[in-house]
């Protein structure tokens, strides 16, 4: 029993069978004190914490003090340490005390010796944030099953400070694209932008330089437009562990969300299907209530969305543009990764849009390439369609090329295309062979892919490979399936279905035309202007 119940047993014994002091001393086995003591309180006294002495510090306890007062006028980073107060013992007195001895002597002396010199004691007041003004932005990172493959994402996270209504996004970085297309995302979720500070740590997407010891901040240019663009302040919290507090809501946000909702790892095919996820755990968490709370973070953000300022009528473009040279292989260098164009732009400069997600490479303003952003120092992604025109003209090179095996990887080159090369090959040899495979993987720019690879089956089916049977039996295969036998131009026709379509280019001069009020005023006479056109003729001299 512990002490607690041996009193509440004594008091009751007394109480009702009148036992004495010595009787309850021998039923509970126990000294004649502490019967007294239950029958005078009914709480025991708190034990007394035991004073443990150590010999080996005890000569040193005033050198140690003495040392740790030095340190409230010493600079923050030049204070003294368990570590180095071990050293100094050693080297300076001889003395030989143990790490944990003095590591426990200085975590219970420093805070007493600040007291005493009457050191300000550090506290945090409760900030009051107003519907539809204050806000937080953080990134955490996360790791992702990716197509089988272990991966470390990146989380951004949104969240109005008010009703703790949050919007997050995962990407593969945490760079100035995934930053802006995390705000450009959470704004649209939320239906407006923040009338007052956004906080955030000092981000290398959105500060470039801190100024010392101040609030001041020198921003990135394209931030700077951003904000400006959307109309918030940001708020930068102080650097490192002693600003983290001014954004504490974010900041255990990130934790909460990828406890709760992102454990055990996600398995996904794509980071687009896991953003789609996310919307669902999202809505789940708008029937939470935060802490105290009487109302749920569902029924605070309908109070706080009215009171957001509108988004503006046109999105800020996030992508990064650049303008590489295309390299006579065919691609284009984009931090540190290569891409592949159509062989015909080699030579040419291309204009880029780098995308958290996708790079999109256009001549002029057509888009001419798409593809996957790679994350990886050095990684290369080749399209085969790019290079049919090259290999018409060189059809060794398609068998040991890396096109060729990361279409074969992505199953864009499937067993069909196989079986008709090899059969092309036995027929027309190697060379010519490769040539008829060519001409049959261009018709993927005209024709649907499953109705060209229906059109190789029949046509093996008769013991041709040529492209005009294939291309005949592939529009016999659309138009009994319904479908257009022909379709649009693709960049990519080989990489399955088509992806992105025409950027809308708006003209800058019909935007302000538009603007403008109808003009209401007749047309102009221009009669008389007429007699300018019957001048007479001079009659050379």
């Amino acid at each position: 029993m512990t002490k607690e119940v041996i009193f509440v047993c004594i008091r009751r014994d007394s109480w009702r069978e009148g036992l004495s002091i010595r009787a309850l001393a021998r039923k509970y086995g126990v000294h004649r004190r502490l019967v007294r003591e239950a029958l005078s309180s009914p709480v025991p006294k708190p034990r007394r914490p035991p004073v443990r002495r150590s010999p080996r510090l005890d000569p040193y306890k005033k050198t140690v003090d003495d040392w740790l007062r030095a340190d409230l006028e010493a600079p923050r980073k030049q204070r003294h340490t368990v570590k180095r107060i071990v050293a100094r013992l050693e080297q300076e007195l001889g003395a030989q005390v143990p790490y944990t001895t003095l590591r426990d002597y200085v975590t219970l002396r420093r805070p007493q010796i600040a007291a005493e010199a009457g050191a300000p004691a550090e506290g945090f007041i409760v900030r009051h944030n107003r519907p539809g003004f204050d806000a937080e932005v953080d990134f955490g990172e996360l790791w992702v099953n990716l197509a089988g493959s272990a991966t470390k994402c990146y989380l951004f996270a949104f969240r109005l400070a008010y009703s703790g209504k949050s919007v997050h996004r995962v990407s593969a970085s945490c760079g100035q694209q995934a930053f802006l297309e995390g705000h450009v995302h959470a704004l649209s979720v939320l239906g407006g932008v923040p009338a007052g500070q956004v906080r955030y740590d000092n981000l290398t997407p959105a500060v470039t330089r801190v100024i010392f010891r101040s609030r001041s901040r020198e921003e990135n240019p394209r931030w700077d437009a951003f904000h400006t663009h959307y109309g918030f302040l940001p708020f930068y919290c102080e650097p490192g562990l002693r600003g983290a507090h001014e954004k504490g809501g974010v900041e255990g946000q990130v934790g909460y969300f990828r406890r709760n909702y992102l454990t055990p790892v996600p398995a996904v095919d794509s980071l687009e299907d896991l953003n789609v996820r996310l919307l669902e755990f999202e809505r789940m968490e708008e029937a939470r209530r935060i802490g105290l709370r009487i109302r749920t973070i569902g029924q605070d953000f309908a109070h706080e969305s009215v009171l957001l300022m509108p988004l503006p009528d046109e999105a800020f473009e996030t992508g990064l543009t650049l303008t590489p040279r295309v390299d006579r292989y065919a691609m284009v260098a984009v931090r540190m990764c290569r891409y592949s164009v159509p062989a015909r732009f080699i030579g040419h400069r291309v204009r880029v849009v780098l995308q958290s997600a996708e790079v999109v490479v256009y001549a002029d303003r057509t888009e001419i390439a798409r593809h996957p952003r790679l994350t990886g120092r050095g990684e290369e992604r080749f399209v085969l369609d790019h290079y049919l025109e090259v290999l018409l003209r060189k059809p060794g090179a398609l068998a040991g090329s890396e096109a060729l095996d990361q279409a074969r990887r992505d199953g864009s080159f499937a067993a069909t295309h196989e079986a008709l090369w090899e059969a092309a090959k036995i027929a027309l040899g190697d060379s010519d062979g490769t040539k008829a495979l060519v001409r049959v993987l261009l018709l993927h720019r005209h024709l649907q892919h499953v109705d060209v690879i229906a059109g190789i089956r029949a046509a093996l089916s008769v013991g041709s490979f040529t492209h005009d049977v294939v291309a005949l039996e592939a529009r016999k295969a659309a138009e009994a399936g319904g479908r257009s036998p022909t379709v649009a131009a693709d960049t990519q026709s080989l990489a399955l279905p088509a992806t992105g379509q025409e950027p809308q280019v708006t003209s800058l001069t019909m935007r302000r035309v538009s603007q403008l009020p109808g003009d209401t005023r007749p047309l102009p006479a221009l009669d008389a202007w007429d007699q300018l056109l019957r001048v007479p003729r001079r009659e050379p001299s």
